[in-house]
């Protein structure tokens, strides 16, 4: 029997909201993904009967956003057969993205630091948040950037606060997740208040006070002049470390190693004294999940662990399928020996929300 022959039952939004997922998970190009993330938008509030008459009548690619491909998945999908294109990309990219960190990922609760399409992610909140409890997160917190980084569409004052009321509206819909990691966990998901907030040169943080003090965690993160004098990188990161809202210090090095983006040198700091001052102020270092990152490498990964600091494992992710980056996070931790306990995501809710209110 081949792919195409085989009982589908899951109808064809599910069948497209699968192929983008893979194909984010995978690092596909973002063009491809939108067509089948658009395709599922059109068809979303159609009737079923209205679907399977276009597919009937062969129309389907008469609607705004569907084209052969996606057209052709639909098909598949309304005639109960698994769509091969679906079935290509479980077999190529469906298994697991690394061999180790299985046990932590399963401790995991929860994702500290995520994006949509408000700053540069590539979704909406309510797909983001969807796709975290398909994923079993008990809660995600929504990161997107603050508004000095324009080149992302960072978030002004006034458009945070319009955010906080949408993931409040989320929040009233969505439904259905766990508190991950086993027994004791909370019911329910959440959708967290959240932000990465820019370090600026001088160690303070790009976000009013008063819009920092709304949210549930801030992630901070250094993304400009990141080859400055070593010692100048050095006061920039413990003034940011010990500013009162700092919960997650985010991606600390800067480094990129692999992807689209070329590679970039790590930053120069005094990576003892920073992770000492993570330890005394309680702030997080992220072990930064996504695979061009690898942030921070291993060398600085042991030293933040023998200063005493604790972790938060994070996908960082623009997307959807980027979610599930956390896995590879979770392998580093592990063969760094960092007990579960030392990583903030894999606490119950309510423990995580005490601690950053600190």
């Amino acid at each position: 029997m081949n792919a195409s022959d085989e009982p589908y039952e899951a109808g064809p939004v599910a069948a497209l909201r699968r192929i983008a997922f893979l194909l984010e998970r995978a690092r596909e190009d973002t063009y491809k993904v939108k067509a089948f993330r658009g395709a599922a938008a059109t068809i979303l509030p159609l009737p079923a009967e209205d679907v399977a008459r276009a597919v009937e009548a062969g129309t389907l690619t008469d609607l705004p956003g569907i084209g052969a491909s996606s057209g052709k998945v639909i098909a598949a999908a309304v005639g109960g057969q698994v769509p091969e294109r679906l079935a290509r990309l479980e077999a190529e990219h469906a298994g697991p993205l690394t061999d180790g960190g299985a046990a932590l990922r399963a401790a995991l609760r929860g994702d500290c630091h995520s994006h949509s399409d408000w700053s540069d992610g590539g979704s909406p909140i309510e797909e983001m948040a969807m796709t975290a409890i398909e994923l079993g997160h008990g809660y995600l917190v929504l990161t997107d950037h603050s508004p000095r980084l324009k080149v992302a569409r960072g978030l002004s004052a006034e458009r945070l606060q319009r955010q906080l009321g949408v993931v409040d509206a989320v929040n009233e819909h969505l439904g259905g997740g766990t508190d991950g990691g086993g027994a004791g966990g909370e019911p329910g998901f959440t959708l967290l208040k959240g932000i990465e907030v820019d370090i600026l040169d001088d160690g303070s943080l790009d976000q009013s006070e008063e819009m920092l003090d709304r949210l549930d965690l801030r992630v901070a993160s250094v993304h400009s002049k990141l080859a400055m004098d070593a010692g100048a990188m050095t006061r920039r990161m413990i003034g940011a470390v010990r500013q009162r809202h700092t919960n997650v210090l985010g991606h600390c090095t800067g480094r990129l190693v692999t992807g689209g983006r070329g590679t970039r040198q790590q930053s120069s700091f005094d990576a003892r004294a920073v992770f000492e001052a993570c330890a005394e102020n309680d702030v997080a270092v992220e072990i930064n999940s996504r695979p061009e990152r690898r942030d921070p490498p291993s060398a600085l990964l042991a030293l933040a662990r023998d200063a005493g600091c604790v972790f938060s494992i994070d996908s960082d992710a623009h997307a959807p399928g980027q979610l599930d980056f956390l896995q590879l996070g979770c392998e580093r931790a592990e063969d760094a020996g960092i007990d579960a306990d030392r990583i903030v995501n894999t606490w119950p809710r309510q423990r995580l929300l005490d601690w950053a209110r600190k």
